[in-house]
């Protein structure tokens, strides 16, 4: 029989290595890059890359709640980058490499905003992190998915 499992999606600067942090977690079953949270239907990564189209680059991990919590994958999000840059992580600039957690439901939701409070008392600056509702997630180009895994690297 095979597992219940759920959807988390994560934005936390360029997916590359956000996507490889995902993927060393047990229980999670399978990972896309791709775009979310914008207003074109379709982006490509030009579009999205323009600044023009409202989406983050990001992360959807499927996931077995059996084995790896919901909370657990926000410790990793939280982990794999800065949530107090604006619109950027190190050298990557602009609204795609924002920080976003988007949620699925109402749990995931009050995990996500309990987790950015508790989160927050550990930074000296803001998390600017958003936590929106989960909107259509666009998979990225072929050659974005498991891009670090391909090239025998395990992070940016």
């Amino acid at each position: 029989m095979k597992p219940k499992t759920e959807i988390a999606t994560f934005a936390a600067g360029c997916f590359w290595g956000v996507e490889s942090a995902f993927r060393v977690v047990q229980g999670v079953l399978s990972t896309k890059v791709g775009y979310t949270g914008g207003s074109t239907k379709n982006p490509t990564y030009e579009h999205v890359c323009s600044d023009k189209t409202g989406h983050a680059e990001a992360v959807q991990v499927e996931f077995d709640p059996k084995q790896v919590s919901y909370h657990e994958l926000l410790t990793v999000f939280w982990n794999c980058h800065d949530p107090t840059q604006l619109n950027r992580q190190g050298p990557d600039v602009g609204d795609q490499y924002r920080s976003a957690i988007f949620y699925h439901n109402e749990q995931q939701k009050k995990a996500a905003l309990a987790s950015q409070e508790t989160m927050q008392q550990e930074y000296r600056g803001k998390i600017v992190t958003q936590i929106l509702p989960a909107s259509q997630f666009y998979n990225a180009e072929d050659y974005h998915q498991q891009y670090l895994e391909k090239r025998g690297k395990t992070h940016c």
